[in-house]
């Protein structure tokens, strides 16, 4: 839609001040990337490049410095006489990228460009493409599933879910304070805690009592975004800010717990643990000694929870 090759239902799209709803794609001057490269395959890396320029009827020149510069961003210079079926994968989706950029857009258009290529290709490309589109200073659109790539790439952040846009934000603030369970869910591993507000309503460190294991917990938050009294709701505390020791003095917001699953994942360990009955998720550097079937004591700092209606 934003590119204008979709209709929207309902509703405006206004683009630096200008309803542009009704603007055919080719009077918007976005350059897009598709996901499967959408290269013409009857024409050479440097026609596919200028495939934008001349549809503007730039000047022959003109259109041989902008391909040559496009290319060089990319890190395919001199490719311009190779035919599109003698490069991988990756350097087709570089070709893309540049034939995008050629055109300068006023905004680029990604549509998950990088979900073709191997884990490797994916890491080194998007990296690439970060400073590419820092070096330009332009504005980029990213369509993406992968969290770690958002994060990577992004200054800022829209969840969706069924055409709604749930949060935006910066990528720390909806890792760290998700808006809803929905929002907790897609972004990262989670601990979702079922549980009941029990403390008074005017308090602004909300007292909880976990549905399973029947544990009090506290939340720090503002009055206006904690839980009514008496109805369920979702707290949610991310693996890493667990905190897991073998032995000593409960305190608040402690409980005992069993470890029944270590998973090693070379620089961290992930450590399943059932408190009574409520299961959680603990991600650490070292064990310290643990073994399945040890108890020991976890802590869940109060300002690490996230209180979810």
């Amino acid at each position: 839609m934003i590119a204008g090759l979709e209709t929207p239902d309902a509703g405006r799209i206004i683009f630096d001040g200008s309803d542009i709803t009704n603007l055919s794609p080719e009077k918007r001057g976005f350059g897009m990337v598709f996901q499967n490269y959408a290269l013409f395959p009857h024409l050479n890396v440097f026609e596919n490049v200028a495939f934008g320029l001349r549809a503007r009827r730039r000047p022959k020149n003109e259109i041989e410095e902008k391909v040559k510069e496009a290319l060089s961003l990319v890190q395919l210079p001199g490719y311009e006489k190779r035919r599109v079926d003698e490069l991988s994968g990756g350097q087709q989706q570089r070709v893309a990228i540049a034939r995008a950029i050629a055109i300068e857009p006023q905004l680029l258009l990604f549509d998950e460009p990088l979900s073709n290529l191997d884990v490797a290709l994916r890491e080194e490309t998007r990296g690439e493409l970060r400073s590419i589109v820092k070096r330009l200073n332009l504005t980029a659109v990213y369509v993406t599933h992968d969290q770690e790539e958002a994060f990577a790439l992004c200054d800022r952040i829209s969840v969706m879910n069924a055409g709604r846009i749930l949060q935006t934000g910066a990528p720390r603030e909806l890792y760290e304070r998700p808006a809803n369970v929905a929002v907790a869910r897609f972004l990262g591993r989670n601990n979702l805690i079922e549980a009941m507000r029990v403390s008074k309503l005017h308090d602004t460190r909300g007292e909880f009592k976990t549905l399973r294991g029947g544990h009090t917990l506290v939340a720090q938050a503002s009055a206006d975004k904690l839980a009514p009294i008496n109805k369920p709701c979702t707290l949610a505390i991310r693996p890493e800010h667990l905190i897991l020791v073998e032995d000593g003095a409960l305190s608040q917001n402690s409980f005992a717990a069993t470890l029944r699953e270590i998973i090693f994942a070379g620089s961290t360990t992930t450590i399943r643990l059932d408190a009574n009955g409520l299961t959680l998720e603990a991600l650490v550097l070292q064990t310290n000694g643990l073994l399945v079937g040890d108890s020991c004591i976890v802590q869940l700092p109060p300002e690490h929870i996230t209180v979810l209606a």
